[in-house]
């Protein structure tokens, strides 16, 4: 009797969905590497990576960074009949935003994240849009008290008013897809214009009285006055400090404030030139007006906290403090005038 081997057993075949599933690359990993980049050109590609997110950011962040403090801006193309005060809001709007890139809300992944004094420079040049609009709205185009609130206005203050931070989307603030604020500030800039637009009509107002400018001078020099007060509170307990990574985020904050008060004062002093003009107030107004300039036009090389009584080391936040407040007390000074 003889037996026969059995028959090898035939395979199952498989679907052709699970074979292509199932399929690897018979390479290996040093193998791969070896054909993709050649033995000895591992440091050159290495370099190669680490260069281009420095050359990104770096470099990007250097084309970018833009500490506009011209104190020669001016609105272009205003109307008869338009404010220039409100022109000018308009026009630092459109050159934050569109012509040099609103940076405060950039995400990680973009150069401007990684700035410093610019985004800080901007959302100071901000805060003093919003805090105007505020006034606009409330008191500057009122009648008087019982008048209802410009519908522009009211739209410009609420949109000025978005935080800078605010991208498409920020954990940090909400978790929920929102508006950006650029959005948001070019929506308050339409108001501004349409406003403005309407106002050239006859068709708004803007009360170009003595009481008016002279409330909105103490808003500002409230405003400024609690400016002071975060200036004092840092030199006290940062003082001297030999690493001080806030001290040039707060001094280009109020770089930025005093910049866009300067610009705005310098237009009211325009819008309401017949009012100066009556109460004889060239004089002290022009003095203010060259304080809020100095103020707004330092820019050290470095910004350096250094103790107030320091021999050695300058405290340029003193120095910008020290403006600042004398731009206060020559705003109470002209309020009081007005007042008469």
């Amino acid at each position: 009797m003889t037996f026969e081997p059995d028959a090898p057993l035939s395979r199952p075949t498989q679907p052709w969905w699970r074979r292509a599933l199932g399929w690897r690359p018979k390479l290996s990993w040093s193998g791969t590497a070896a054909v993709l980049v050649p033995k000895g050109r591992w440091k050159r590609v290495a370099a190669v990576l680490i260069l281009i997110p420095i050359v990104y950011y770096v470099g990007g962040g250097l084309w970018l960074h833009r500490i506009d403090d011209r104190p020669d801006f001016e609105p272009q193309n205003v109307q008869p009949g338009e404010s220039r005060a409100v022109a000018v809001a308009a026009a630092l709007i459109t050159r934050e935003v569109d012509d040099h890139h609103w940076t405060p809300m950039d995400p990680f992944f973009l150069p401007g994240a990684w700035l410093d004094n610019m985004p800080n420079y901007q959302a100071g040049i901000m805060k003093a849009l919003a805090r105007f609009g505020v006034e606009m709205r409330d008191q500057l185009a009122r009648s008087r008290g019982s008048s209802p609130q410009d519908p522009d206005l009211d739209r410009a203050a609420a949109r000025l008013n978005a935080d800078p931070r605010q991208w498409v989307w920020t954990p940090s603030m909400s978790i929920w897809p929102s508006v950006t604020a650029t959005s948001q500030y070019r929506d308050g800039r339409a108001a501004l214009i349409a406003y403005n637009k309407r106002l050239a009509a006859g068709q708004a107002s803007f009360e170009r009285r003595a009481d008016n400018l002279q409330a909105f001078l103490e808003r500002v020099a409230s405003d400024i006055g609690s400016t002071s007060a975060q200036i004092d509170r840092h030199i006290h307990d940062h003082g001297g400090d030999l690493l001080d990574f806030y001290a040039d985020n707060l001094f280009y904050a109020n770089k930025g404030q005093l910049y866009a008060y300067y610009m705005l004062l310098k237009e009211l002093g325009n819008d309401y030139q017949s009012v100066l003009r009556e109460r004889d107030m060239a004089g002290p107004w022009a003095q203010m007006m060259d304080t809020f300039r100095t103020a707004a036009t330092l820019q050290p090389w470095v910004v350096v906290n250094g103790a107030a009584d320091s021999q050695f080391l300058p405290s340029h936040l003193v120095a910008q403090g020290f403006y600042l407040l004398r731009a206060r007390t020559q705003l109470r000074e002209v309020a009081d005038i007005l007042r008469k």
